[in-house]
């Protein structure tokens, strides 16, 4: 780990400040994943600037409805606060499926939105990636392809974003409130996280300086029926090969009146299902639909020679999420509540 200097933020605008005028700045809030980063060789900043102290540790209700929840609230506390559990339980599910307990403990908010990616490619230093650094190559394009990508991916870069309360946030059309050195702005999770294109180095849109200070939640109240599916090599501590965060309201004759659907481990960002949406709204809510829906989501996925399975396994993932959340939706039995059953932890 190379030497580095040590600064404390007396706000976010100064936070903001600090790491923008200093192109080998980053901020410290858990950890988590820059430390490993830092030992392993693939970040080297020569300025941390810590915003742990910031008052961005808060879940508040909103005027309109919605949920505010600060930067720097830790995964563990988010995951078990009764706003998010009653209003926002797929949020729930989704942390709770994530990292381990000591990790939920420490980890953030923003630093779980902009965590990077888990390809065993970029963590290593002795292999090309252009991602870690551009115009190497991708090494994954002939080596381990069982967590890569299946959709959006470019020559350059087939790794997936690994985060699931990313998913969650992404089905919940949740903002994102960012600060820079002067002004504070709102971009919708959906537009945070870039596809990697000619750029796989730039995982989101964010500026060099840009502090995320907190992430808003609208009212939604099919969000109480909505459920977090994570499919994994192993119970625990294990990022998804699939997952599928999904919610859904039904009209009164019992067709959908309207869904969202977010899908983590196929993508370089979290997967807006905008495709499977639209051919389920306004449509009877049947299990030929929901497959229906789930074909059509994937017809454009391009898996590599190690992950095809992940098609027929993502098809599987929505449609099984999406007869659950109906089941709740009609108020049935969903096997519901913040930690899901046993399929949804796998």
């Amino acid at each position: 780990m190379n030497p580095f200097d040590y600064r404390r933020a007396e706000d976010a605008a100064g936070a903001a400040a600090m790491v923008a005028d200093n192109p080998a700045a980053a901020f410290l809030g858990g950890g988590t994943n820059l430390v490993d980063h830092m030992k392993l060789g693939v970040a080297a900043p020569e300025v941390l600037v810590d915003i742990t102290h910031l008052p961005m540790d808060e879940v508040e209700a909103l005027p309109e409805g919605g949920v505010r929840i600060g930067a720097n609230v830790r995964n563990s506390d988010l995951a078990a606060h009764p706003l998010i559990r009653r209003r926002y339980p797929v949020l729930s599910q989704a942390l709770l499926s994530g990292a381990s307990g000591q990790l939920r403990n420490l980890a953030t908010t923003a630093g779980n939105l902009l965590q990077r990616t888990r390809c065993v490619y970029f963590q290593d230093t002795s292999t090309p990636c252009n991602k870690r650094e551009p115009g190497t190559g991708c090494s994954a394009l002939e080596g381990y392809q069982r967590y890569h990508a299946i959709l959006g991916a470019s020559p350059d870069c087939v790794a997936v974003h690994p985060s699931d309360m990313a998913v969650a946030l992404t089905a919940l059309d949740a903002q994102v409130v960012v600060q820079d050195a002067a002004t504070e702005r709102r971009v919708p999770i959906a537009r945070l996280h870039r596809l990697p294109g000619e750029a796989p180095e730039h995982d989101t849109v964010l500026n060099h300086g840009d502090l995320i200070t907190a992430v808003e939640l609208p009212d939604m109240p099919m969000a109480v029926h909505a459920r977090y599916r994570k499919v994994r090599d192993r119970a625990s501590f294990a990022f998804a090969l699939v997952s599928v965060a999904a919610a859904m309201s039904l009209g009164a004759d019992g067709s959908v009146s309207d869904v969202r659907i977010a899908l983590g481990g196929v993508a370089h960002k979290p997967w807006r299902a905008l495709r499977a949406e639209e051919a389920l709204r306004d449509g009877p809510a049947t299990e030929e639909r929901f497959a229906a829906a789930a074909r059509a989501e994937l017809a454009e996925a391009r898996p590599l020679p190690g992950n095809t399975f992940k098609v027929a396994l993502a098809r599987s993932a929505i449609t099984a999420t999406l007869r659950q959340v109906h089941a709740e939706a009609r108020g049935g039995d969903g096997h519901g509540g913040p930690g899901g059953h046993g399929e949804e932890q796998r």
